[in-house]
């Protein structure tokens, strides 16, 4: 009987709108990161029909360009799409205790508000509403990198 080989996924889409601007640094080496949550509601009848909501709060970390868009670009209360994979880590608390999260490790973040400007809303031709962390591509071949980017 031939092996069975479970497929490799790990990706993840969610909306949502962050719950607090987000938070900056670098690392040691100078690599920009940016933390912060989203809010995801969810809208569903219960049994007896009555629609409900639910709220799933969920952690993002977003690295290089992607971070430095999220540090320029978002604030508390705005809506974005993330693409992304899950990611688990552990680390020591202050008291010493060990706690593992698992938050999504964004690829490309779109912006889903408009920007406000000059007392009316307004969109802005020449800046992007979706990031996308390219980071990776010096990973991969030529002829890989031609077929990402339709060139």
């Amino acid at each position: 009987m031939a092996e069975f080989k479970m497929p490799e996924l790990n990706s993840v889409v969610i909306a949502g709108n962050l719950t607090k601007d987000p938070i900056f640094r670098q690392t040691t080496n100078g690599t920009p990161v940016v933390n912060f949550s989203i809010a995801s509601n969810r809208r569903f009848r219960d049994k007896n029909e009555d629609w409900k909501e639910d709220v799933c709060y969920v952690g993002v970390v977003a690295w290089n360009r992607l971070a430095e868009s999220c540090r320029d670009k978002l604030r508390k209360g705005n809506a974005v799409l993330v693409d992304g994979e899950l990611q688990s880590r552990t680390f020591k608390t202050e008291d010493g205790n060990n706690r593992t999260i698992v938050e999504i490790k964004a690829r490309r973040i779109q912006f889903l508000n408009k920007r406000i400007g000059a007392g009316e809303d307004h969109v802005d031709k020449d800046e992007p509403s979706t990031f996308t962390d390219d980071s990776f591509d010096s990973l991969l071949s030529p002829e890989d990198t031609d077929l990402i980017h339709d060139k």
